[in-house]
């Protein structure tokens, strides 16, 4: 049915020979356009990457008295009553972090940030310069934490490992090199600027973060870290130093290796520590206060 105008309609002439001469240009942009369409959704490629999944917007801050189990050795025990495991990152599957959060856990992803260890799958990725003296453990020798600009990326892929898992938050473990012999001319300043990159990318990620020892420097990065990792301060009459974490509400989670639980918890339930007895070779045994 041919649409009429207010005024009747058009001429049969009209009709015949101006329509065609109108609508074909038309016809003939609109198939243009759609020959060139590009597709709606493209293919990620090296250019034009797909981009990474914003980190959640509140991470997990645990608080003080928080129990945890930490095991690094032999196959973990997923039994243990306890909100927070500490277990190594390379070691333990994504599978592993959701039975323990489905056990209603929250699971810390422990990395060597300190010292190169010839066992690591991306052992390889580090350049020689950047190894120095061994730290006593076997396979293990000090990093340059100088060189940020080879240690970020290095460990920017170690967390991003943590985070694919699952895992909540990370413990980088030797954060003190600077007191250590290193083989490198490592100053306090050289730590500080390595530890907060670390804390940095872990917050990036939307990832708790641990300061592991480092008692001399807690004040300056008790704001840069969500909780603490402490190994013998009770041992070493160092336990008071670990208090600003406790005062900021971030938890400390403590252990002793050589004293008896009596020796140590008095001490640890006054600060509020979250502490236990544990074997050297932090397998699945544990006796907390």
């Amino acid at each position: 049915m041919i649409r009429r105008s207010a005024t009747g309609s058009r001429p049969s002439a009209f009709r015949s020979s101006f329509l065609p001469s109108l609508l074909l240009p038309l016809l003939l942009l609109l198939l243009a356009a759609c020959g060139s369409d590009p597709d709606p959704d493209p293919a990620p490629d090296d250019h034009h990457p797909s981009p990474i999944p914003a980190p959640p917007a509140d991470r997990w801050r645990p608080h003080p008295g928080t129990a945890w189990q930490w095991q690094l050795s032999g196959k973990v025990d997923t039994g243990v009553d306890v909100p927070v495991y500490d277990i190594d990152g390379f070691e333990n599957d994504a599978a592993t972090v959701a039975r323990l959060h489905a056990d209603g856990r929250k699971v810390i992803c422990y990395v060597n940030a300190g010292a190169w260890e010839d066992f690591r799958p991306d052992r390889v990725a580090f350049p020689a310069a950047l190894l120095g003296l061994g730290n006593g453990w076997s396979g293990e020798r000090w990093l340059d934490i100088r060189r940020l600009d080879l240690l970020r990326p290095l460990m920017a892929k170690r967390f991003d490992m943590c985070r694919a898992k699952g895992f909540d938050g990370v413990e980088p473990d030797l954060m003190d090199a600077y007191t250590n012999r290193s083989g490198f001319p490592l100053t306090a300043a050289d730590q500080l600027a390595y530890n907060r990159m670390l804390a940095g990318l872990a917050h990036e990620r939307g990832m708790a973060v641990g300061l592991k020892n480092d008692l001399e420097q807690i004040p300056e990065l008790v704001g840069d870290f969500d909780f603490a990792v402490n190994e013998e301060c009770a041992q070493n009459d160092e336990c008071d130093e670990l208090t600003p974490f406790i005062t900021a509400d971030k938890a400390v989670f403590h252990t002793e290796y050589s004293l008896a639980t009596t020796e140590f918890c008095p001490t640890a339930r006054r600060l509020r520590l979250s502490s236990m007895l544990k074997h050297l070779n932090l397998d699945a045994w544990r006796q907390p206060c």
